[in-house]
């Protein structure tokens, strides 16, 4: 055969084992994953934890996708236009979609979806701020028509982490946004087992076999998603060097988050491997809640972010300068609007208690105790609140850490009771980058009081530099205003940024396929023993 031959065969196999006829020979077995945290919250669009979005696209599809390099694709949909005039946009879903339960995914299904993620998520609530009106054309089609032109219509429908816009049918999407859902029903690559589920022990999906891929190789959450396993299954082992045991002796095959004092242990056993699967990282976050004093004064806020510094938080959880990086920037380094501005003067690289205790002092700060939830049960996080405790007691604040397991926390992090009350003053989080790129994107960003994530800042300066990006469409004009953003934040903040840090699944040498992307998926995933 010749070489030309060769490759041409090559081709065809692999567009052949990404279409919908070979998916189901492809799948093989059981997956056995331990994830970074217990499921307990299943609705990925009234909560923003990194484990029920992880649930999110094991079941759900979307209409759009952000690929490898960073472009919005198509996914659910076949085909889109848009009018010259740039205020609408037609979208026309791909042939063979179902909803596990047997019925066809409609436009009408994806109207209500839209609807109901965009109450909730940063990115939503501005896109729809640009919208006339969305309808249904025909069972497969819909049109978003606005009343000005934005580009956020594409990178909103496809933005790959929280608030992930997930199709669901329309029953189902039809909850209040408040209000958490019971049906499980998506139309993607895998089943929820809700007859399966055990809270505190383990979730599992079954492969769909009705789900129809796209035809193209996966390229992060873009392409075919080809569940090549019968059944995943996410134990829930909550100590770490139990799970890394459970790893070594082949009784799991994918830790998601291995604390990174056990990466040495790794790596010294041959049937293990340490992938990188997310080249941007993640980044640290305090976020303050502005509703109850002292918080609600912005000089109170300088003070804590005057009395942090990233290299401490960095230190105390990942340890290795190979894995995090100090970054005084808002946005990821190494992404398109990495900037210092208004980071100058040494904040954040080392801490100023002088500074801190003076604005405590103009502020009138009456030694109210902080309310610090401090998440104990995932080692990126666990050692973040301490160090936060110590350096904001040297700053002159009082500080009353509470303790919880970080889906406890999550749950409580809804109230907007007096920290008093069951309510609470502050909290520490990590954010993939691709959550981070920009200002409408950054959901601690988003300052619109009630409709601003858990915190709810309420600042019409921050709201109208946003309005200004989603507006922006010259890179130069984008960066400048991502800037001024970053320099408000200083003045007004409605959290901090502490450094980036990386981290690597652990996984059995026989499972192979891993995508790299931003967020952790488990289709194209296979088991070669």
């Amino acid at each position: 055969m010749s070489r030309a031959r060769r490759a041409a065969l090559v081709v065809a196999v692999t567009a052949f084992l990404f279409t919908a006829g070979a998916a189901p020979a492809l799948a093989q077995g059981t997956l056995r994953v331990v994830m970074h945290s217990d499921l307990k919250i299943l609705d990925p669009i009234w909560s923003g934890g990194y484990i029920t979005r992880n649930h999110g696209y094991m079941i759900y599809d979307t209409l759009f996708a952000m690929d490898a390099a960073g472009e919005i694709k198509p996914q659910m949909v076949e085909r889109y236009e848009v009018s010259a005039d740039r205020l609408t946009y037609t979208m026309t879903l791909r042939d063979g979609l179902l909803w596990h339960d047997g019925k066809p995914v409609t436009a009408e299904d994806c109207v209500a979806s839209i609807k109901r993620w965009a109450v909730k998520d940063s990115m939503g609530q501005k896109m729809m701020g640009f919208v006339k009106d969305i309808v249904v054309v025909n069972p497969k089609t819909l049109r978003i028509v606005l009343k000005e032109p934005t580009g956020l219509v594409l990178r909103a429908l496809g933005k790959p982490s929280v608030n992930v816009p997930f199709m669901m049918p329309r029953r189902v999407a039809e909850t209040d946004p408040n209000t958490q859902f019971t049906d499980t029903t998506g139309s993607g690559p895998f089943v929820f087992k809700r007859d399966e589920w055990k809270p505190g022990d383990r979730a599992v999906y079954v492969k769909f076999p009705q789900y129809r891929p796209r035809s193209e190789p996966p390229s992060g959450l873009a392409g075919g998603k080809v569940a090549r396993v019968d059944r995943v299954e996410w134990r829930a082992i909550p100590d770490h060097q139990t799970s890394i045991n459970a790893l070594l002796a082949g009784e799991i095959d994918y830790v998601e988050s291995p604390p990174h004092d056990l990466y040495p242990v790794l790596l010294r056993d041959g049937d293990v491997k340490l992938v990188r699967l997310n080249p941007h990282g993640a980044q640290y976050a305090f976020r303050y809640n502005t509703l109850h004093k002292p918080f609600d004064d912005p000089r109170i806020r300088q003070a804590v972010m005057w009395a942090f510094n990233q290299e401490d938080f960095l230190k105390a959880v990942i340890g290795d300068k190979n894995y995090y990086k100090v970054c005084l920037s808002l946005f990821p380094c190494g992404t398109p609007l990495e900037s210092r501005k208004g980071f100058e003067g040494g904040l954040l690289v080392e801490s100023n208690f002088g500074k801190a205790r003076q604005l405590l002092k103009e502020a009138g700060y009456d030694g109210t105790p902080i309310v610090l939830l401090h998440s104990t049960d995932l080692a990126v996080l666990a050692n973040l609140a301490p160090v936060a405790k110590s350096l904001m007691e040297k700053g002159g604040f009082k500080v009353e850490m509470q303790s919880t397991d970080w889906q406890t926390l999550v749950t409580r992090l809804a109230r907007k009771d007096p920290p008093s009350a069951g309510g609470w003053h502050g909290f520490l989080t990590s954010w993939a980058a691709a959550d981070i790129l920009d200002p409408v994107m950054t959901g601690f960003l988003n300052a619109s009081c009630e409709k601003a994530m858990r915190g709810w800042p309420c600042d019409a300066e921050i709201e109208r530099l946003r309005d200004q990006f989603a507006r922006a469409t010259d890179p130069a004009a984008q960066r400048a205003i991502a800037e001024a953003v970053q320099v408000r934040l200083t003045q007004y903040p409605t959290h901090i940024p502490l450094g980036q840090w990386y981290g690597a699944v652990a996984i059995r040498k026989s499972i192979v396929g891993l995508i790299e992307a931003p967020v952790t998926v488990l289709w194209n995933v296979e088991i070669k023993r």
